[in-house]
């Protein structure tokens, strides 16, 4: 990921640019990123679909009261991406990173000594809130590190935020089996310390890094050598005030609306409809769908984050949501494992791609320093639209509907429709004017 850059003639006010110093420092970051997200990926993705028959047995609950656990932590999610957002340009990045292990530790706190359903919601909130102190940061880090690699950086982290759930999937199911409820929380908030920990002493904006001079100066030649570049280089900055009154913001926003309630849907959807077929005596697994799913999920991300450099993020982010549509629409109608699989991970290979291309085509079309709070104002689509038609909504028609997989499938595709439309509206004409 290193960058060629020229060296100026030294002299006592311009030290010779350290280019291998300021190297290890930014893999350093990206490394402190990538790992940051993996619990914070698991619990979201991975977690409550294992749960939920737990749960529901434990706590007595029917299907709608679970559903809203999803809701909850993707209605988080829209305040805390822009809160999260705003005090990583006030704190760093490190001390970002410790604020999200504190409320993953109360989470994981809460789960453990939950006592009803009541005490699952709170989980999912405050697990939604820990996220964005992970997340966010760490996008906005690896872009500051690598401003001409910006989608291959934002592709590596969001593929540990995605495929650590396909990992935790089946190692949740094992660790339940054989350590129990309670004790299997407990050695996750122990696991989830020591991994944080690690992350928050490593990552840290260039601007608060403790680079020498003479590493300051290899950054700053990078930023004027990318700059120069203008097919890698970000758009110029524009105020967030500016940004949302922009028709790409807004088509961006309902992108995130429809894709983001059609693919989080899914990782309830997969196990509840795979226990279904299996009631009725089809050979399906849930675990094995939701693990397809969470598989793509995880690395599309790494490879649409890196094809968003060469083609861009509106054209592979509209083929993609047509896969999706595709997959939700032939669901009801196949009941081969195999397939079924494929059909949930064309599913999952969407909803990676749209976290991969949002924050280089964020960048492309407001600039680096704003994007914190440009790409919190976005996620409120996600979390106040998309967990209300996402997760809850599927689970209501289900409930009023007799159980019609079909038709929840069948709006689920026409999200991803729409979706692969507006993605396409979003392009960067030119650079928004500050």
């Amino acid at each position: 990921m290193a960058a060629t850059l020229t060296t100026n003639n030294p002299t006592e006010d311009a030290p010779i640019p350290d280019v291998e110093g300021h190297e290890k420092h930014a893999r350093l970051a990206v490394i402190g990123g990538i790992i940051s997200t993996f619990w914070t990926g698991a619990l979201l993705f991975g977690y409550p679909g294992l749960m939920r028959p737990v749960w529901a047995e434990r706590f007595h609950a029917n299907p709608s009261e679970l559903s809203w656990i999803m809701t909850f932590v993707v209605l988080s999610l829209g305040v805390s991406t822009f809160v999260a957002g705003k005090m990583h340009m006030r704190l760093g990045t490190r001390k970002s990173y410790l604020i999200g292990t504190a409320m993953l530790v109360v989470c994981m706190v809460l789960v453990i000594k939950a006592n009803s359903v009541y005490v699952l919601y709170l989980w999912g909130f405050l697990n939604g809130f820990a996220s964005s102190f992970f997340y966010s940061p760490s996008l906005t880090t690896v872009q500051h590190w690598y401003p001409h690699r910006r989608g291959l950086v934002t592709g590596l982290v969001n593929l540990m935020f995605g495929l650590s759930a396909a990992i935790m999937s089946p190692i949740f199911k094992i660790m339940f089996d054989s350590m129990g409820y309670e004790k299997m929380g407990w050695v996750l908030v122990v696991l989830i310390v020591i991994t944080n920990a690690i992350a928050a002493a490593i990552a840290e904006m260039p601007n608060r890094a403790n680079l020498t001079p003479a590493q300051l100066a290899a950054h700053e030649q990078l930023l004027a050598n990318t700059k120069k570049n203008h097919a890698n280089a970000p758009a110029d900055d524009v105020e967030p005030s500016k940004a949302v009154r922009t028709s790409e913001f807004w088509f961006m926003w309902l992108t995130w609306s429809f894709m983001g309630a059609a693919g989080i849907a899914m990782v309830t959807l997969s196990t509840s409809y795979g226990g279904h077929l299996s009631e009725i005596g089809f050979a399906a697994s849930g675990i094995a769908m939701l693990t397809a799913f969470n598989l793509t999920n995880g690395f599309s991300r790494i490879l649409a984050g890196a094809l968003s450099d060469i083609i861009g993020g509106n054209v592979l982010g509209s083929i993609s949501f047509a896969l999706a549509a595709v997959g939700y629409f032939l669901l009801p109608t196949q009941t081969n494992p195999i397939v079924l699989c494929v059909l949930t991970a064309l599913v999952g290979f969407a909803f990676g791609t749209l976290f991969a291309i949002t924050a280089p085509l964020g960048t492309d079309l407001f600039g680096l320093k704003n994007f914190p709070i440009i790409f919190g104002y976005i996620f409120t689509a996600y979390g106040f639209v998309g967990g209300l038609i996402g997760p809850l909504l599927s689970d209501f028609v289900l409930e009023k509907s007799g159980g019609s997989y079909g038709t929840v499938f069948g709006y689920l595709g026409v999200f991803c429709v729409l979706a692969a439309v507006f993605i396409m509206l979003a392009k960067p004409k030119s650079k928004v004017s500050k």
